[in-house]
């Protein structure tokens, strides 16, 4: 059923589409232009079943009833709104229109960056989004980027406790929360150095051996190496010896209004942040082997200057930091269940009702494919370490497991098992590796399979 929007709001859809691919599940599209799109979805399998439901219409409404659900589309504005049959309210968008439109061109190809609001009540909770490394569970009130990165999977779908689940089809860069980045500290606050001079923090180097080195920092941003040569890391000092340092990023920010700032903190090593005398980040270390992100809120009070500290201490040579932060945001609007999409063709995704989480996973299911189960044998423990550097070590270490009588199914065979300075070969070093066959027939014997990481 696709709908053109009689009063399109400033940046809104000309055309809303409802697709009934369930009883319980319904796909939403909407686009700026005078036509889909439709690219082909590399999110859900095609749906070939027919389902039957109703079309209802009154005044500004079009309503589409399955035996277990209505879909309500608003024609003036192009909010929908969704109901159990009883009319129990499931998911609601932003009164007056919550799908919003910003062109945008990417290496000449055209697309747009889009934005969805729904309404959410107090007592709604949030689940999903991935796999991400903030301690975060619940994310209603929260922000989170969804992009790809070693550690972190992101799947842009939520699970509710009240009955629905949301699944996004677009293969941008997505946020969930505030649609907007991260800013620089001083893009949010003045800053002083630690002797009152606005404009930076001062930033303290120790070394593990030689003088300290004291500079001005007007931004915390170390976050990634340069491009091309990635020889050294953005803004941080040439030529300073950062394994076994000590590094400090002192003074103080002055809120431009009172409220709640949102934080993140992006580190490698250990890391403490301490504002207005509180500790707010006790010592963090990285909770994988690459750099991680925390996020955290600090009440601050217009005009105030706040004093804040960071402790660094690098993990290596080559080490990370930034701290960035969001301006005050409406806390009524930051409770609300908002996406925002980098680029696409158009907004689609997938509105999935169910009596229980559980069977709007099931819907999720259905609309991605069902993955196959593993066999029993995997289901058992894997045993990885940070790498076995020789076959007669790993086949030891098997021993090790049988020996104690401790379960085990499956072992791991991490990197550097090629030969020195052969990264992406996938042969074995044959000097710690000479018979790999015998290694994997040993194995074998001994009840248990090998797997290798591919690098």
């Amino acid at each position: 059923v696709t709908v053109k929007i009689n009063y399109p709001v400033e940046n809104g859809p000309t055309l809303v589409r409802l697709e009934v691919l369930g009883d319980k599940i319904i796909h939403v599209s909407a686009t700026p232009e005078n036509r889909f799109r439709d690219p082909e979805s590399l999110v859900v399998i095609p749906r070939r079943e027919k389902v039957e439901f109703l079309i209802h219409e009154e005044s500004d409404r079009l309503t589409v009833e399955t035996q277990y659900l209505r879909a309500h589309l608003i024609v003036r504005t192009g909010e929908v709104i969704f109901e159990d049959i009883q009319g129990n309210v499931l998911l609601k968008e932003q009164s007056g229109g919550g799908k919003y439109f910003e062109p945008i061109e990417v290496e000449g190809t055209k697309g747009y960056s889009f934005r969805q609001i729904f309404e959410s009540p107090e007592d709604e909770a949030f689940y999903g989004l991935g796999q991400h490394q903030s301690d975060e569970f619940n994310y209603k009130g929260k922000n989170e980027e969804l992009f790809q990165y070693n550690t972190k999977v992101s799947v842009p779908f939520i699970v509710s406790n009240k009955g629905y689940g949301v699944l996004m089809d677009s293969y941008s860069m997505m946020r969930f929360g505030n649609p907007e980045e991260y800013k620089q500290l001083g893009e949010v606050f003045t800053m002083y150095d630690k002797n009152g001079k606005s404009g930076a923090l001062t930033g303290t180097y120790k070394p593990m051996r030689g003088e300290p080195l004291v500079r001005s920092e007007e931004k915390i941003y170390f976050e990634h190496l340069v491009a091309p040569e990635m020889a050294k890391v953005v803004n941080l000092p040439e030529n300073f010896q950062f394994y076994g340092s000590e590094v400090t990023y002192e003074g103080s920010i002055e809120a431009p209004q009172t409220g709640d700032y949102q934080f993140i903190l992006y580190y490698a090593g250990y890391t403490t942040v301490t504002i207005g005398g509180e500790v707010v980040v006790p010592e963090r270390w990285r909770t994988a082997w690459n750099p991680n992100a925390y996020k955290f809120t600090v009440h601050l009070e217009k005009g105030t200057r706040t004093p804040i500290k960071i402790d660094w201490k690098p993990d290596g040579s080559v080490s990370y930091i930034g701290l960035r932060a969001y301006d005050v945001v409406d806390p009524a609007q930051q409770a609300k269940h908002q996406w925002w999409s980098e680029m696409s063709k158009q907004m689609d995704w997938y509105f999935i009702a169910g009596d229980d989480m559980d069977e709007v996973i099931s819907g999720y299911r259905t609309l991605t494919g069902k993955a196959q189960i593993m066999p029993k044998w995997a289901m058992g423990y894997w045993q990885s370490r940070e790498r076995y550097k020789t076959s007669t070590e790993m086949i030891d270490a098997l021993k090790g497991f049988r020996q104690r009588e401790i379960p085990i199914d499956n072992i791991v065979m991490d990197w550097s098992h090629w030969e020195e300075d052969a990264w992406g070969s996938h042969e074995f070093d044959r000097a710690r590796f000479p018979d790999p066959k015998a290694m994997v027939d040993s194995i074998h014997d001994m009840g248990a399979r090998m797997m290798i990481s591919v690098w």
